[in-house]
């Protein structure tokens, strides 16, 4: 395997995960384990935004969120990706169909995984943010987003086991 391939192969693995997770209702999707402002819900739901959002800015390609918003009905603050959101504003994100929440990471992810095997070595070492030491390559980038979603999505599998 190539680069690209790893990378396209990874990023398939979160949406595995997600898959995997047991069927929850909406009241254990929205729950705030010790009362952590982070429910399951914006754990899956930030973990598609923040792939959809960085991809669009390495591809050039709309976000998908454009076909996703309506359905997701979380106005303005469903826009954001979620970094930096206040307590007020994570417990604000509420969903209550986990299959829409897996639908939309897939969505994305498949996306990344698409887009990553297509990359040859050069662009994979190309210099996309030269504002971190040492600057970010669009690989590191890619193994950025697809270790975000990993970490989100086995803390929704953590909290969703203490669920069940």
């Amino acid at each position: 395997m190539n680069a690209s391939e790893i990378l396209a192969d990874l990023a398939q693995r979160p949406i595995d995960a997600a898959q995997a997770l047991p069927q929850l209702s909406a009241e254990q999707l929205n729950a705030h384990p010790g009362n952590h402002p982070n429910s399951i819900a914006w754990l899956l739901w930030h973990a598609g935004r923040e792939a959809d959002t960085q991809l669009s800015a390495l591809s050039g390609q709309p976000e998908l969120w454009a076909q996703f918003r309506a359905r997701f009905n979380l106005g303005e603050l469903g826009d954001s990706m979620g970094y930096g959101h206040s307590a007020e504003q994570a417990r604000q994100i509420t969903v209550s169909d986990q299959q829409l929440l897996v639908d939309y990471l897939a969505a994305c992810l498949s996306a990344l995984s698409g887009y990553a095997a297509t990359l040859g070595e050069e662009e994979l070492d190309e210099i996309i943010d030269r504002s971190w030491n040492p600057a970010v390559t669009r690989a590191v980038r890619l193994v950025s987003i697809i270790d975000d979603a990993s970490v989100h999505v086995g803390q929704a599998a953590y909290a969703a086991g203490t669920m069940i």
